[in-house]
Formats: C-alpha cells, structure tokens, sequence
C-alpha cells in the first residue's frame, strides 16, 4: 500500500478537499484507505499531562522505569 499524506483545511462540510497536486498522484481506479487525524484540543493535552503528573506522584520508586515508556 502507497501512502500519500496532505494536509487540508476542514471547514465544516461533509467533503474533505484534496489538492489538486496529490489527486494527480493518485491512481485513476481501484481502491483508497482514508485516514483523517486531527489535532487534539491543546486544553486537552494540557490537563491530561497534568493529571498523568499528579498520578505519578503518589507512584512508590520501584515503579520509576514506567516514566521511561511515555
């Protein structure tokens, strides 16, 4: 499977806009996987590395080598 990424402007329509220079690189038939990943909310990620900050607080040290897996 070939990936071809973009990235595009939503603008609250129900289509997704694909430039003209990627539709060029695409194949005429067949089929497509689409994907769509957007940005999280920064509030979100804020308060999650906050919370996760928190709970690691009270984590006794024999469970240290768990903070090297984030």
């Amino acid at each position: 499977m070939n990936a071809v990424e973009f990235v595009t402007e939503l603008k609250g329509a129900a289509v997704l806009n694909i430039p003209s220079e990627v539709a060029a690189q695409l194949p005429k038939s067949g089929k497509a996987r689409i994907i769509v990943l957007t940005e999280e909310p920064t509030e979100d990620k804020e308060w999650r590395g906050a919370a996760y900050e928190q709970f690691l607080q009270d984590d006794p040290p024999e469970d240290a080598i768990y903070d090297l897996m984030r």
